[in-house]
């Protein structure tokens, strides 16, 4: 009888055999390549969006240089606007932006914006890391004026340092608080040059008074891990008193030699610390 395994005409037919089961074997192979899964997993590896939230008399382009940097470094970069009307109903505005986002969210508020970002993300999963940039981070309870302490710029007679629009005595919530031009150039915006100081005060966007003096709501910084930019010459939200606020929310701390607009005298220092947060 001959041998059906050393027969030479048998062979191809097993070899074909073979061929066959690797075939098969690479399609059930790549049946199994869960393409949802590998997007998950570039997700996880992605960086994060950076959200900047603006302060009082500003917009978002005073995020201009730090925006820059951080998109030359491959991030996604919003900086929204902050309607400077109320805690509650600017924190609303920024929350229901940071639900339209998918991935991980690192949130930055800069001065009278750390109000806003402590509120904004509370409970929310996607944010992942708080930055404060001169800015309050507030407890619940707590308001704007209460927190500058007595050594601000702003801790005088309001009149010496704001205008009110309309001027009418006395104001109400919803009266527009506008800077002076000598506050401007004396104590908001030391470090930057007479023609950015001027430009500072032109485009200035007031904030409702109402806004300085309502409480803030239960602070995300309890959950969320929080870092902090603290301007040393910071003659609106005092050092001091940036410190205490940091401290308590248990955020990383870094000083810089800068007064309230350091996001714009020294963006690359701000731009290292959102990144910093963003790494983490």
């Amino acid at each position: 009888m001959t041998n059906p395994l050393t027969n030479p005409a048998r062979r191809p037919r097993r070899r074909g055999r073979i061929v066959a089961f690797l075939l098969t074997a690479a399609a059930l192979a790549l049946a199994s390549f869960n393409p949802v899964q590998s997007a998950a997993g570039e997700q996880r590896g992605a960086k994060p969006t950076i959200v900047l939230v603006h302060g009082s008399w500003a917009d978002g382009s005073s995020w201009n240089r730090v925006t820059e940097r951080l998109q030359d470094d491959g991030y996604t970069v919003r900086a929204i606007p902050n309607p400077l009307r109320s805690v509650a109903s600017d924190a609303a505005s920024v929350r229901a932006f940071l639900q339209t986002l998918t991935g991980p969210v690192v949130l930055v508020g800069h001065s009278y914006g750390g109000f806003v970002i402590t509120n904004a993300a509370t409970g929310l999963p996607n944010v992942k890391a708080l930055v404060y940039v001169n800015a309050f981070a507030p407890d619940a309870g707590e308001t704007p004026f209460q927190l500058v302490g007595p050594d601000s710029a702003l801790s005088v007679d309001p009149a010496t340092v704001f205008d009110l629009v309309p001027a009418t005595l006395p104001p109400t919530p919803d009266t527009d608080v506008y800077l002076k031009r000598s506050t401007v150039f004396a104590s908001f915006a030391t470090g930057l040059s007479a023609e950015d100081k001027d430009l500072v005060f032109a485009t200035q966007r007031p904030g409702a008074l109402g806004a300085l003096n309502e409480p803030s709501g239960t602070p995300a910084w309890r959950t969320i891990p929080s870092w902090s930019a603290i301007g040393t010459k910071d003659q609106i939200i005092p050092a001091s008193a940036q410190r205490t606020m940091s401290t308590r929310a248990g955020a990383k701390i870094t000083e810089y030699d800068a007064g309230h607009l350091g996001l714009m005298t020294d963006p690359k220092l701000v731009t290292k610390v959102i990144e910093q947060a963003a790494r983490s």
